[in-house]
């Protein structure tokens, strides 16, 4: 009797079969219900890791800013070799967001005659115009923050047009069909979020950290123009000196 009690469970699917185990659902079948726009969303994942990697490689202190090449400027000033400082900002191998700006206001105090009243507003665009290229260059990454959710739609609007297609076909017989579209519908909905909101999170983080350096910047190229200006009273101040000695 015990016997027969066994083979009445096994036969009635109490204890799973290998066939139940063999069910079990993998991440790449949930990737392969997705259909081409799922595809298209993957690849626009790889393609916005690249980009953050690209940005929090360049979006840092270290690299707009470098403590080094801060001194190194710092020193020359206060020594008054700015042709030295010039040619150390416009040297390719200095390269970076402060030499840029600083290259750029030391080239405009060199070339005029009012360069320590021109100085000022020349940093000003100089630094506007590097911080605008930084801005840009997340651009990117907002694009495909924005248009993956829209993404994400076509995927299920795709999905829910094959299901009530397979539906009118079939009369509702083909479930397999008809589940194949929802999923598909549902993993492309959910695709496309989960690559959005990660997007637009860090494109907003990029975007503020951008305008904290580019202050800090600003700040420590205030700091460096003072040893021009107090360069300027001392010079004008020697030659009144020397013209009422005269």
């Amino acid at each position: 009797m015990m016997s027969i009690q066994i083979e009445n469970l096994l036969v009635g699917g109490v204890v799973p079969s290998s066939a139940d185990s063999q069910a079990v659902r993998t991440w790449w079948d949930t990737v392969v219900d997705g259909g081409p726009v799922g595809f298209i969303i993957i690849a626009m994942s790889v393609v916005a890791l690249a980009l953050c990697i690209i940005h929090f490689i360049q979006i840092r202190k270290s690299a707009l800013m470098p403590s080094d090449q801060l001194m190194e400027i710092d020193q020359r000033l206060k020594s008054s070799d700015i042709e030295g400082a010039t040619e150390y900002c416009l040297d390719p191998m200095n390269d970076s967001f402060l030499t840029r700006v600083m290259g750029a206001g030391l080239s405009r105090y060199q070339a005029s005659a009012f360069g320590v009243f021109e100085i000022k507003n020349t940093i000003e665009e100089a630094g506007q115009d590097q911080a605008a290229r930084l801005y840009r260059s997340t651009d990117g990454l907002g694009v495909i923050g924005t248009i993956s959710p829209l993404l994400g739609l076509l995927g299920t609007v795709v999905g829910m047009v094959g299901a009530f297609d397979s539906m009118s076909l079939s009369g509702g017989s083909n479930s397999e069909q008809l589940a194949a579209n929802i999923s598909m519908a549902l993993v492309t909905t959910l695709m496309g979020l989960a690559l959005a909101i990660p997007c637009v999170a860090l494109f907003t983080w990029f975007r503020n950290r951008i305008d904290s350096l580019a202050s800090e910047a600003g700040r420590e190229v205030e700091r460096l123009v003072l040893h021009l200006e107090s360069g300027q009273v001392a010079g004008s101040g020697m030659a009144k000196s020397s013209s009422k000695s005269d």
